[in-house]
């Protein structure tokens, strides 16, 4: 292969991704590289990186991928990047019919399109565990669940419920769902020493029980206005019966429809929108 560097741009309500082909192109996914090509000033710019489709030997016609965040770390799973993979699968000619199977750190994941021309992607994050070990969360017994549990920050205490979906999520009731209030608690709780593999924080007002407003703070990127960490959200209003099996989630980028399948999977359905195609020459490796 060629020293070019071709890659595909698509976005989900603002939350964009930067897609590697290792069939078009050969990669080294370094933490310095990635982290130089989704810097937004002096790189491509974007909220992480997506590489696939890889080969998958235990599980025959998944596709594989690798999720990483824009700060080089790699994530077990991405509702958004999920959808957005599935979508240049479907661009590029891998993916044909009206699913197909993903794999990532976080297990497997179907994707479903639910338009002619890929653009309406679900896919079905599992089933949530509010368990300790599974998230992890080492503040209390790792077999019991962490709900509406206390977290100790130096500001004083929060409520906080947290579950796994493949990748650490946690869930604030603040009264304040404000971006000022997702930077100054997001921070604190993402790096908190009992969330030894660091955590997303979703800030979260109960408008009624079909709707729900929330705030984003991306463990390895920052404040985002719209995440399918959202069906996180969601999973954890349900659990507390706060909200019906359906669910649309409010987020300053836009919404996002999400069911609970009576088997207690979560599936998130919404658009997905490319940017751009691109290509670098010369010493992007460097």
């Amino acid at each position: 292969m060629s020293n070019t560097l071709r890659f595909s741009k698509f976005h989900v309500l603002g939350n964009d991704y930067l897609v590697v082909d290792p069939t078009r192109t050969a990669f080294e996914p370094a933490p310095p590289l990635i982290q130089a090509l989704c810097d937004r000033r002096l790189g491509i710019g974007s909220d992480g990186l997506l590489l696939g489709p890889l080969e998958v030997p235990e599980h025959p016609g998944a596709f594989g991928l690798r999720i990483f965040n824009p700060d080089g770390s790699e994530a077990e799973t991405s509702g958004d990047g999920l959808r957005i993979f599935a979508r240049y699968l479907f661009e590029a000619g891998h993916a044909h019919g009206t699913e197909c199977q993903i794999h990532t750190l976080g297990g497997l994941s179907a994707a479903r399109f639910l338009a002619p021309d890929g653009s309406l992607v679900q896919v079905d994050m599992g089933v949530p565990s509010f368990k300790a070990g599974d998230i992890p969360f080492t503040g209390i017994s790792s077999q019991l669940e962490v709900l509406e549990t206390p977290l100790f920050l130096p500001t004083g205490p929060v409520t906080i419920t947290a579950l796994s979906l493949g990748n650490p999520h946690c869930v604030v009731f603040p009264g304040e769902v404000s971006q000022a209030n997702a930077c100054r608690l997001g921070p604190r709780i993402e790096r908190h020493p009992e969330f030894p593999e660091r955590v997303n924080v979703l800030l979260v007002e109960v408008v009624d029980r079909r709707r729900i407003r929330i705030e984003i703070w991306e463990r390895g990127a920052g404040y985002t206005p719209a995440s399918g960490s959202s069906c996180a959200a969601a999973a954890a209003c349900r659990r507390l019966n706060l909200v019906e099996d359906r669910v649309t989630v409010q987020m300053p980028g836009g919404t996002l429809d999400i069911e609970f399948a009576p088997e207690g999977h979560i599936l998130m359905s919404g658009p997905v929108q490319p940017v751009f195609e691109g290509q670098l020459h010369g010493d992007w490796k460097a």
